[in-house]
C-alpha cells in the first residue's frame, strides 16, 4: 500500500511537471506571436520598399579602388585623393617619408628623427619645407 502511494505520488509529480512544461511552452508561444504582431505594425520588409529608399540605404565598399599606395618604413599607406597623391609623388624620397610618417602614421618629430637617424630640427625643417612644396603644387594643379 505504501509503495502504491509512493508510485501515485511520483506519477502525480510527473503529471504536474508535464503540465507545467506545457503551460510554459504555450505562454512562450503566445508571447512570441504577440511580439511578432507588434513588429509587423512598425517594420516593413525590404521587398516592400521603393527603389529610391533602397538606394539611400545602400552602401558600396570601394576596397582600394582609385587609391595610391605609398610605403614608409615598412608601413603601407593608401591615399584616395588623386591630387594629393600626385603632389606627394613630386617629393624626394626622404622628404616623402617624413611627411608620411608624420601625417599618416602619427609620429612626432623626435620619433621620426630616431627612425631616420637625423636631428629633430632637420626633420622639422624638411617637413615644413615639404608642406610648402605640396601646397604650391596643389594650388597650381587644383583646376585640373
Amino acid at each position: 500500500m505504501i509503495k502504491t502511494l509512493q508510485r501515485r505520488f511520483a506519477l502525480s509529480r510527473q503529471h504536474s511537471f508535464d503540465a507545467y512544461c506545457k503551460r510554459i511552452l504555450k505562454n512562450e508561444s503566445s508571447d512570441y506571436h504577440r511580439r511578432m504582431n507588434v513588429l509587423r505594425q512598425y517594420e516593413i520588409p525590404f521587398s516592400m520598399l521603393p527603389q529610391g529608399t533602397l538606394a539611400q540605404l545602400a552602401v558600396w565598399d570601394e576596397y582600394f579602388k582609385d587609391t595610391y599606395r605609398f610605403e614608409a618604413r615598412g608601413f603601407e599607406i593608401f591615399i584616395a585623393d588623386g591630387l594629393l597623391a600626385e603632389a606627394l609623388k613630386t617629393l624626394p624620397k626622404d622628404r616623402l617619408e617624413i611627411i608620411l610618417l608624420y601625417y599618416f602614421l602619427g609620429m612626432n618629430d623626435p620619433e621620426i628623427a630616431a627612425h631616420l637617424n637625423l636631428l629633430r630640427r632637420t626633420v622639422a625643417y624638411r617637413r615644413t619645407s615639404s608642406l610648402q612644396e605640396l601646397k604650391k603644387f596643389m594650388e597650381g594643379n587644383a583646376d585640373e
